[in-house]
């Protein structure tokens, strides 16, 4: 049975640096912007708001990175002249 499954768990390690990268970031995500949020309010629905509000910052922040990534992949030619 081993056998045959690992050659399907062979990642490069690009996988494993970005899986690690990933949890990182919710883990910063949850300590820097999630657990203040849900410690400033008392009443449930006020933290269920923060929580729901606190997903928009999320979403703007994995934007921003994809946009970031983006820009920096189609500018690479000119980015590189720079260095």
């Amino acid at each position: 049975m081993w056998a045959t499954v690992a050659p399907l768990l062979a990642l490069g390690t690009e996988y494993y640096l970005f899986g690690a990268a990933g949890l990182v970031s919710l883990l910063a995500f949850g300590g820097l912007i999630l657990a203040p949020a849900l410690g400033a309010y008392g009443r449930g629905w006020e933290k269920f708001a923060a929580a729901f509000v606190s997903l928009f910052v999320l979403a703007a922040l994995i934007l921003l990175g994809l946009l970031l990534g983006l820009l920096i992949f189609y500018e690479w030619d000119k980015i590189s002249e720079l260095i």
